[in-house]
């Protein structure tokens, strides 16, 4: 199967290398890279978007990690996620031009929100283990500056995240793979 997209659009559970990925496709196709998630700072300070962009910073990290339900912390990524996709897609449009495959990368690229586009491909990195989530999270905290705090994070990441961004991509017929190697080994055979 040789794809043609005109986008890659690369998203998945913290930790799970969408950046690595991203960056390590582009040096071997000449695709440019556009991490969406550097948008956040100028956002945070737009009374529209803050509040998605400094939800989890404006929570009581343990207490929200340990107290709030499974479906509720979904549900608060979802509403982030479409909270942010108005920035996030007009990002997007400013490539319609472009001549080189485009790779977007992000935790809140959600397969039922860029479902709509045409002409692209979705990879979502779902993680192998916990372990490996911890470790890599460790190395770069996502919020928590404690390791018991990233060890909450890394355990919703894989526990809360990790099966709802695969059902997610499955509902949508999007890739899954649980290392960004194995995506890596995909997409370049296939593109």
């Amino acid at each position: 199967m040789n794809l043609k997209p005109k986008h890659i659009f690369i998203t998945g559970i913290p930790t799970s290398g969408k950046s690595y990925l991203a960056k390590k496709l582009a040096e071997r196709i000449g695709a440019k890279v556009v991490h969406l998630d550097d948008l956040r700072e100028s956002l945070s300070i737009n009374e529209t978007y803050k509040k998605w962009t400094n939800f989890y910073l404006n929570q009581d990290e343990e207490s929200y990690l340990t107290k709030t339900t499974l479906e509720k912390k979904w549900q608060d990524l979802v509403d982030q996620s479409e909270g942010l996709w108005p920035v996030f897609k007009e990002e997007i449009g400013k490539y319609q031009n472009e001549t080189r495959l485009v790779i977007f990368e992000c935790v809140n690229l959600l397969p039922h929100i860029i479902k709509t586009n045409s002409n692209h491909i979705a990879v979502v990195l779902i993680g192998k283990n916990l372990e490996e989530l911890l470790e890599r999270n460790k190395q770069n905290p996502r919020w928590g500056n404690t390791e018991k705090l990233q060890e909450l994070e890394a355990r919703d990441f894989f526990e809360v995240e990790r099966p709802k961004y695969k059902a997610e991509a499955e509902k949508y017929g999007y890739l899954v793979f649980e290392s960004a190697d194995e995506a890596f080994d995909y997409l370049v055979k296939n593109i």
